[in-house]
Formats: structure tokens, sequence, C-alpha cells
């Protein structure tokens, strides 16, 4: 079945048909690094990271763009209060948001194009977009004026009056309208600044993505993914300013957005004391388990993250692993293609529940297969499969031996209890065996008895199973 993605824009699905089949880009807003990441923000970078995956497999070049936002009113706040330069906050957070998403197992993007390396495709859109009508220079400011736009709002269906109500629109008197959005801002004193023909200042929020999209990836672009809360205005904005610069080019053919994420039923709020950081979760469980935890609802639906869930995962994980391992001497077929009953349920609007319901029947299969060319092939399907939710990547020992909490255990001790448990099961020294076994479970350490001899893992809390 073709590829049908939800376009916001339409509010339906449709067959994806990019215009270059050749070349196919997507831009996803990224972060703004002035912090640690939390949840929310990790699940519009694993979501799309599947859609990168499996249009990788399905076209032959794909440019995927995911932007650094590295100026901002919270950047420099946290310079101010650190008394540090402020490319010393986005340095520090660009590369620890790096390191969580890989943590998660989320690719790298082809393009990182961040805000201040592309100043001067900046200050050109601006220029454009005043010369030819759509923005206008008051008190320092450049404004996009809305009102010139007679499409604005059909990404967010929002009537004119419902836009400002609660939107993030500074009323100000310099502006033709209410809803007019600052494209060019002047910098106070101290704060960074640019040189451009408005006076000395910085970018508005929206420009920054319209300019470097048009810069590193065209005019027109294949598909615009981001969360839920940047349909408007941010995405409203986009399209406005954009469709505007290119002289009513179209701007996007299809705009993905995921939903919000929750916690234990309730919105994340720093107010709550909710937040969860990704950088705190890793301590806490595997980066894998994260992110099957995120793709245990649909994207377009909101999530309700609960601990229980994300213990859910790894039991999960341990099961698959697990089978993986009970098939180590197989030598999995070589390029086995995932089922076609797993494609479509990705190739449907990235439907990765039902693609994670797919892995574990496939993961069953092969663990009852007996004859070695279906364990092959099964196994092959099943790490093909994996690779498409970016899951079964480590080698199964790897993953029943990770650490988490900050455990750090000795392996060769481990292995001398094993060993010296062995030996009093041989002896029928049974009180000593089960002694060792308490003490290796005290430890961490779980214990499983197979017909080849015992294994190991660290134990999740709750106890698990990679059956």
């Amino acid at each position: 079945m073709p590829l049908q993605l939800y376009n916001t824009l339409t509010r339906q699905k449709e067959d994806f048909q990019p215009g270059d089949p050749t070349r196919v880009t997507l831009y996803v807003c990224g972060p703004t690094v002035y912090n640690y990441a939390h949840i929310g923000n990790a699940r519009p970078a694993v979501v799309f990271d599947v859609l990168y995956r499996l249009l990788q497999r399905t076209y032959p070049c794909v440019v995927y763009a995911r932007n650094i936002t590295d100026i901002d009113d919270k950047i420099n706040k946290a310079a101010i209060d650190a008394g540090v330069p402020f490319t010393e906050i986005t340095e520090k957070f660009a590369r620890i948001y790096r390191d969580d998403m890989a943590a998660l197992g989320v690719l790298p993007p082809d393009l990182e194009p961040k805000v201040t390396e592309n100043m001067p495709a900046i200050v050109d859109m601006i220029a454009r977009l005043v010369d030819n009508g759509h923005a206008y220079e008051a008190e320092g400011h450049v404004l996009f004026h809305v009102a010139s736009f007679a499409e604005y709002g059909r990404l967010s269906k929002r009537a004119p009056e419902d836009m400002l109500a609660g939107a993030r629109v500074e009323v100000a008197p310099y502006k033709k309208d209410p809803g007019d959005f600052v494209l060019w801002k002047p910098s106070e004193d101290g704060a960074p600044g640019w040189d451009s023909p408005w006076g000395r200042g910085r970018p508005g929020w929206h420009i920054e993505c319209s300019s470097m999209i048009e810069a590193h990836l065209g005019e027109t672009i294949d598909i615009h993914g981001g969360g839920h809360d940047l349909i408007f205005p941010h995405h409203e904005n986009e399209i406005a300013q954009s469709t505007c610069a290119h002289n009513g080019k179209l701007y996007c053919r299809t705009w993905m957005h995921n939903g919000f994420v929750n916690v234990e039923k309730e919105k994340m709020s720093k107010s709550i004391g909710n937040v969860l950081l990704v950088h705190d979760l890793l301590r806490q469980a595997p980066g894998e388990a994260i992110r099957l935890a995120l793709l245990s609802a649909h994207y377009r639906q909101p999530l309700d993250w609960t601990a229980s869930g994300l213990t859910q995962a790894r039991r999960t994980l341990d099961g698959l692993y697990g089978v993986l391992r009970r098939l180590e001497d197989v030598q999995a077929e070589p390029e086995s293609p995932a089922p076609p009953s797993f494609m479509a349920a990705l190739q449907d609007d990235l439907n990765t529940p039902k693609a994670i319901a797919e892995l574990s029947a496939l993961a069953k299969a092969a663990d009852a297969a007996t004859a070695l060319p279906e364990r092959a092939a099964l196994k092959g399907a099943l790490l093909s499969a994996g690779w498409f939710l970016g899951l079964l990547g480590q080698d199964p020992e790897t993953w029943f031996r990770a650490a988490v909490d900050g455990k750090k255990i000795d392996a060769q001790e481990v292995e001398r209890l094993i060993a010296e448990r062995e030996a009093a099961r041989k002896t029928k020294n049974f009180v000593r065996a089960d002694e060792i076994r308490d003490h290796l479970a005290k430890m961490g350490v779980g214990l499983e008895d197979t017909a080849t001899g015992t294994i190991w893992r660290f134990e999740q809390p709750g106890g698990g199973t990679d059956a």
C-alpha cells in the first residue's frame, strides 16, 4: 500500500506524493537550547525519526533538517543568570540534546541549521517581505501584516478573532493590526544582536524556520513536522511569510503534528512539579525503553506517560531480546524484509501501536519456529522490523546487562558467584545455591537457568521476564 500521512492542513489522510521522488525533503522544528529536553520535547524527535527511517527505505534520497534555535529571550536570561556568554549556554544544551536523543535511538538529521548561522538568509527574506508590501517597519521593529495574506488561518482553522484570544501575540501601539507578528526586533544594550537595514537586532521566532527551510531545502518542501502546540501561531505564521516571500508558491505539501505528552493524566507543568527530563529518565531506564513507551500511542493522539508504562516497555523489550538471545546461534537471513503486515501499519500514518503488535507477533513466530531456514528468515525479519521502530539494535547480552540508576556491577564477580552456585547445585547444596541467588538479586542481578547454562541480566524494578 502507498504511504498515507495525515495532513493537518486538509484534516485527512492522503497518499504521500513528494514533489521530486528523487529528493524528498523533511523539516522538523527542533529545540530551543537553554535547558534540558523534557519527555514532551523527545516525542517529536522519536516520532519523526520513525518517519525518516521509513522514507529512507522508500526513496533514494531523503534530506531531513531539524533546526537548533540558539537565540531567544530564555537563552539570554539563562546566560545572564549564569554570567556566561549566550553561546556557552547554547553549545552546552545543544550537545546534551544530541546525546539524549541519540540515547533514545534517534538518528542524527542530515542538516542541523542554527539560527545564528543563518542571519543573512533571515535578513534577506524579511527585506523581500518589506519590498513586496507584506511587512512594514515600525519603531525599530519589522512586522508581518497579517491582513495582506488572505489565507491566514487556513492551517489552524481559526477565525481572526479566535486567533488573538489566548495567543502569544503582543498588542503593541506600533502594530497596524493586533495580530501582526514580529519578523525583526531591536536588541537591548548588552544583548546579542546583528546588523540589519532596520538597525541592530535579532529575528522573531517564526521567520527563523521559514528562512532556514528556504536556504537549506528550497522554497517548497514535502513534509513539515512538529508538536501540536506549533500549529498556531508558529506554523500558521510560517505559511504566511513563506508563501508571500515566494510570490504565492506552495510552502509545504504535508503538515504533520504529534499530540501532547501528559504525565500520570496531568498536564506537564513546572507549577505542578511533574516535568520529566529525558536526562533524568535515562538514569532510570534504558533509552530504548523510553523510546518504546513514546511509540506506544499513535503519534497524533495525546500520550499519557506513566511509570507503569515505562516498566511495561522494559518488559516488552525483555521479551523481544529474550527471543533474539534464544536465536543467538542462528545466522539471520541477510536483508530479510519486514513483514507486509508490519509495513502496512507504518504506512498507515505511522500506526506504531499496530506495528509494535506486529513486531511482538513476529517474535513469537520466530521463537516457535523449529526449522533452521525458517528461524533464520524470521530472525532477519524481526531485526528489519525493529530497525524501522529504532528497536532491537543491541546485542541481547548488552541489553540484559545494561545498568541503570548508576549501578556498577563487577561482571567477573557475578560470573564467579554463578559458577559457585552451579557447583552447589551439582552437590545438591540447594541452601547455598539459594543464598547465592538471593545475594545476586540484592546486587540487582537476575538469573535464568536454561538448558545450556545460567544467563544473567540486570533486573529492572518490579521484576520482568525475557520469555
